[in-house]
């Protein structure tokens, strides 16, 4: 358990872990309805990335636990199979270059069953009196 903390804590990783806690208050805010899915769709657009028709917040946000998960437990298995020392810190940005480029690509695979789930155009969930009227 220690070195799942340590590997989470120390550095490089801290800096994912720190975007993890951000994409998880941001869910927390989702859930509890201050903001919504689609605040930041009109700030960016993850077409570039090859995320496209998926909300900006769940392209940025799968990529990020991913990189997280993947580097995190890179670095716990580093620490426990690789002395400290420069080989150790060598391996250890290594991580935290590849965890992002592994995460990106298996997200760019993941999207696309996802998109149907967010479809461009939206009905109203349900009629509206002004619909029986017609």
């Amino acid at each position: 358990m220690w070195i799942l903390v340590e590997a989470a804590t120390g550095l490089p990783m801290i800096l994912f872990t720190v975007t993890v806690m951000v994409v998880v208050c941001f869910w927390l805010l989702v859930a509890a309805g201050v903001v919504t899915l689609d605040s930041f769709d009109a700030d960016a657009d993850p077409t570039a990335w090859g995320m496209g028709g998926v909300p900006v917040a769940v392209a940025v946000s799968v990529p990020a636990v991913l990189a997280w998960v993947f580097g995190v437990g890179a670095t716990a298995l580093l620490i426990e199979l690789v002395p400290p020392g420069t080989a150790a810190w060598v391996l250890r940005l290594a991580v935290a270059v590849g965890a992002p480029l592994i995460a990106l690509r298996l997200t760019r695979r993941l999207l696309p069953p996802l998109r149907r789930l967010f479809p461009d155009n939206r009905s109203p969930s349900r009629q509206t009196a002004y619909d029986h009227a017609a």
